[in-house]
């Protein structure tokens, strides 16, 4: 089997790198890193050498290219069945893969207004009303999903054992942390918990050794 390469930006900023890594890392798949810094306002011209979509993250397998981080995974996971990159019982798989494309397709205010900074110390964003209604909304919904499916697998993750739908969540953990966004205890234990796995402490130490600063992501 041809080795796979995850072409990855900014540890720092890229939420989206952040996720198929950190699953292709706690799931232990062998993999190359090639990390390509948005270090400029347009990005980097090298994305469009790399990727169909011109962005990252992008996966190399052969001569296979596989864009979108939840593409990312979903391949990686069919490589790999013996890693269980998803839950066994197939309604919960079913749950899992829907909270990741919720994800994937919603909580577009939380991702606007509070970009990942890995980087980034804890303090508050400056919201007019309708910012912040918006903001709690998300928030809102990301705290249900996460102490509904906790109750029901008894933790300490999403589905108990962790899964790609805790991976596709870890940015979101950044982002309550770094923007001193409200929480209560059952989401704060679930950040811990995510805090606690060594893929999340590798992906932060990288993080926090960048150098590049992107102005329009220091919010």
């Amino acid at each position: 089997m041809d080795g796979l390469t995850l072409y990855i930006g900014n540890k720092n900023y890229s939420s989206w790198s952040f996720r198929p890594w950190m699953a292709l890392t706690a799931f232990d798949v062998p993999f190359e890193e090639i990390l390509i810094p948005f270090d400029m306002p347009a990005g980097n011209p090298r994305f469009a050498e790399i990727s169909p979509s011109a962005k990252v993250p992008v996966l190399h397998h052969g001569t296979r290219r596989v864009w979108e981080s939840l593409a990312i995974i979903e391949y990686v996971a069919e490589l790999y069945p013996e890693k269980r990159f998803w839950p066994e019982d197939p309604g919960e798989r079913a749950v899992a893969r829907a909270v990741s494309m919720e994800m994937m397709s919603g909580f577009r205010d939380l991702r606007s207004l509070c970009p990942m900074n890995m980087r980034r110390a804890p303090a508050t964003l400056s919201l007019d009303h309708d910012q912040a209604k918006a903001l709690a909304r998300d928030i809102g919904r990301i705290a249900t999903i996460w102490r509904q499916l906790r109750a029901r697998s008894g933790g300490p993750f999403l589905f108990g054992a962790f899964t790609a739908a805790d991976a596709m969540y870890a940015p979101v953990v950044n982002r309550l942390e770094a923007y001193d966004l409200p929480v209560d205890d059952d989401a704060r234990t679930y950040m811990d918990a995510i805090k606690a796995t060594s893929a999340w402490q590798d992906w932060d130490a990288g993080a926090r050794a960048e150098s590049w600063i992107v102005p329009e992501d220091e919010a």
